[in-house]
């Protein structure tokens, strides 16, 4: 395991413009005496990187809908800010190395299910992240992106025999989640000593957050080996006493909805016992804590709350010993590296009235953002106007409802929403959308996938875009639906 700091250039000099670099602590200047940042408020900068945020997007959208590909024949693609997913990037590696011991190897291995999606993976490998895989499919994309084996974590709570035999011999770090899974590797392992860094996935039981279903550090939580059930303690701690090749250990409270301070008392509890195993064993046996992910984002504006940098500070305040340089450092953050970086933007096709509120009919809906059509209160969306030129739109505001087109009644993205008018032609852009939307594709009504575009300034164009997934067509949607037995049930 690297330290992403030796990686050649992923300085910090080499931040992408428009990068959302986030100094150390609220109104400190820049501690680099040599950086014209030094003069300069963190607000004032949280401010500005925010403003360049909104200003790339609102000019992709214009330079979507001139170059064509966004319009009545393409009525919804998806944008994917590339200096805004570079900088969270830098952001991330400079708020650990800010904190950790000089010399700590950590690697930020980035949540592939967060947004599945190769040439991202490849994108943010090329910044210094690794990839965090929860299955075959997962392995096979971040593979196909060139993530090294070395920077890869294996996480699931069903690997089966194979995915473990596979990630053994290629050397990739595996934790396993249960007992019975421990007993798998030991098999595979027979008497040799793995390529593979191995540790044990525990569930501190410290509680739950706001969203349940993301909460994985309850009593009951399917993750991991619950750390206060009778006599699991002591179980882990004979665990690594009889393998001294177990090395880490893994916890991850949870994601959107839980507290920073809950998920600094998960850490210090896994902090704490892997001190108990190391007394125990009378060595520093386990040498890296993989202290999981789960960051959470802000969905109600654009500010991009809470840091990197305040969540590390956080941490090595909770737990100093962190930080000390005796651990190397594993995270796995997802959501909030590509959330905010992410938009699907949909021409609205009607615009109509019912019960007197105005309703704009999108082709964005539950093919996109199933989580915000089913469950509205845990995950709200914003939506932005833009006019049929794709230019932010202005105008008196008035309670609309932004409906997608599924042939159900509940396929809103937002009720009683208060906007600029939407018009017939205009367009709805549905922010904070990088991460856990438009790369997981609901087939409801068999609705296609929409096409993903990278994009970056031009000074000429607005915009210039990069395929990162092309639109699906009618025939792979045939195709994925069988259209090549279609006469296999007829002959039964």
């Amino acid at each position: 395991m690297g330290a992403d700091r030796d990686r050649p250039g992923d300085s910090v000099g080499d931040w992408a413009s428009g990068a959302e670099v986030s100094p150390p602590g609220e109104g400190e200047s820049h501690s680099d005496p040599h950086s014209d940042r030094a003069s300069r408020s963190r607000p004032d900068l949280v401010a500005r990187s925010r403003l360049d945020r909104v200003s790339r997007r609102d000019e992709a959208v214009r330079a979507a809908v001139e170059q064509g590909l966004l319009g009545p024949g393409t009525p919804i693609v998806a944008l994917l800010d590339v200096p805004g997913i570079k900088a969270s990037a830098a952001e991330l590696r400079a708020a650990f190395d800010a904190v950790a011991a000089p010399g700590t190897p950590v690697l930020h291995a980035f949540a592939v299910k967060a947004t599945p999606l190769v040439p991202v993976l490849r994108l943010l490998y090329e910044h210094g992240i690794g990839a965090e895989v929860a299955s075959p499919g997962e392995l096979a994309l971040a593979r196909a992106a060139g993530v090294p084996p070395s920077r890869t974590v294996l996480d699931s709570p069903a690997k089966t025999t194979a995915e473990l035999r596979e990630a053994l011999t290629l050397g990739i770090a595996v934790n396993a989640d249960n007992p019975q899974e421990l007993s798998r590797i030991d098999a595979l392992l027979g008497s040799e000593r793995p390529a593979s860094p191995i540790g044990i996935r525990v569930n501190p039981q410290v509680g739950g957050g706001s969203i349940e279903a993301l909460s994985t550090a309850t009593a009951t939580s399917k993750f991991g080996v619950a750390l206060r059930d009778e006599g699991a303690r002591e179980w882990i701690v004979q665990a690594y006493a009889d393998r001294p090749w177990l090395t880490r250990l893994h916890a991850h409270t949870g994601s959107q909805g839980i507290p920073l301070s809950l998920m600094a008392r998960g850490i210090a509890e896994t902090y704490a016992l892997a001190e108990e195993v190391n007394r125990h064993v009378g060595r520093q046996q386990i040498d890296t804590l993989d202290i999981g992910g789960g960051l959470p984002v802000n969905f109600g504006s654009d500010a991009t709350t809470p840091t990197y940098a305040q969540y590390a500070r956080l941490l090595a305040e909770a737990v100093p010993g962190l930080f000390d340089g005796r651990y190397g450092l594993v995270t796995e953050f997802g959501r909030s590296l590509l959330a905010k970086h992410g938009s699907a933007v949909a021409r609205v096709e009607y615009a109509k009235s019912a019960g007197g509120r105005a309703v704009a009919v999108t082709h964005a809906g539950v093919q996109i953002a199933a989580r915000t059509v089913y469950a509205p209160a845990s995950w709200p969306l914003r939506i932005a106007a833009y006019d049929a030129k794709g230019r932010p739109k202005s105008g008196a505001e008035v309670v609309q409802d932004i409906a997608g087109p599924a042939c159900f009644a509940g396929d809103l993205l937002a009720e009683g929403r208060t906007l600029p008018l939407l018009e017939q032609g205009d367009y709805a852009a549905v922010l904070d959308t990088g991460a856990y939307y438009f790369a997981h594709h609901y087939s409801y009504n068999s609705l296609a996938r929409p096409g993903i575009y990278g994009f970056t300034p031009d000074p000429e164009t607005g915009a210039r875009f990069a395929v990162v997934r092309e639109p699906q067509t009618l025939d792979e949607i045939v195709t994925e639906s069988g259209g090549a037995q279609a006469s296999a049930l007829t002959g039964m």
